[in-house]
């Protein structure tokens, strides 16, 4: 798949009490991507170019998160999958979208279910990428993973972001960390764009605005550490899973149970590709959706 000729658009849309910042490029049936951390919407940049040629795509960041309000200055429970999902909706709403394709990974995998559950008739299809979900249930937690989970609570704490914001050095390797880490095919998809997602970090509220995220779901993290997490009804939005085979965050194994919460489900293993498929193998990751959701909406 070749890169369209296609420049992106910003714009700022206010929906659901707070101002939304939306890159968005090319024509079509509407795509939405949602990033995961540490990440905002320039994780998408090289599948937005690959794709642009056959979709609208609309990539906002999350609140919280780059260019976006951050309604909460400090710590807050306030930044969960269900208000990130009220956002989208409202997103929607404000562009007179009635339905749209959901591409998410990562943080952006939850709000996915969440939208899933919240509004199926709008969605044409759902696309993740390492997509965390109850079913892990308390192999989260288990003794070989603490080592790779401990950043979880540690963004709880009220002063990680002041911690990790000391400088822009601090910053640069703690973010540069989790995206070389994670990158487990390409450890090097993100240095060409390092210092953007510095430069995002270090803005006033983003670090914390993205640790929000851990403070919203740490309840629901606990229980499902402790095999107590609600069951949910399935999600019957046709659904596709490419989960990278080389994930140090998220092991293929954990794909066992995906079809308790997707009754729809293309599943299959991204070869060779770790936590950011679509920033370690852009041309295949943005195959995948292509032809996922090429098939869906003709």
């Amino acid at each position: 798949m070749t890169e369209a000729n296609h420049s992106i658009r910003h714009r700022t849309i206010a929906v659901n009490g707070v101002t939304l910042h939306v890159a968005s490029a090319g024509h079509g049936p509407p795509l939405v991507l949602l990033h995961g951390w540490p990440e905002f919407w320039l994780t998408w940049e090289p599948v937005m170019r690959r794709l642009a040629d056959r979709f609208e795509l609309i990539v906002p960041d999350l609140r919280g998160f780059g260019e976006s309000e951050k309604p909460d200055a400090g710590p807050s429970d306030r930044a969960g999958a269900e208000v990130h999902a009220a956002d989208v909706v409202g997103l929607l709403d404000a562009l007179g979208i009635a339905r749209a394709g959901f591409v998410g990974h990562d943080v952006g995998a939850y709000v996915g279910q969440a939208l899933g559950r919240r509004i199926p008739e709008r969605l044409t299809g759902l696309f993740f990428f390492d997509c965390p979900y109850p079913g892990i249930g308390p192999r989260l937690a288990a003794p070989e993973m603490l080592s790779e989970i401990w950043y979880q609570s540690f963004h709880v704490k009220p002063f990680a972001a002041a911690t990790v914001g000391a400088s822009s050095e601090s910053c640069r390797l703690y973010i540069g960390h989790f995206l070389r880490h994670w990158a487990g095919g390409n450890p090097a998809a993100f240095d060409d764009v390092l210092e953007s997602f510095v430069d995002n970090f270090m803005a006033p509220g983003n670090l914390q605005g993205g640790f929000n995220w851990y403070v919203s779901a740490h309840e629901g993290r606990l229980a499902m550490i402790r095999g107590e997490a609600p069951t949910l009804a399935a999600i019957t939005v046709p659904t596709c899973i490419r989960w990278g085979t080389r994930d140090p965050l998220f092991p293929y194994a954990w794909t066992d149970r995906l079809g308790e919460t997707f009754s729809d489900l293309d599943l299959a293993p991204f070869e060779g590709v770790g936590h950011f498929p679509h920033r370690e193998a852009p041309d295949a990751a943005a195959a995948e959706i292509a032809r996922f959701f090429g098939r869906l909406v003709g």
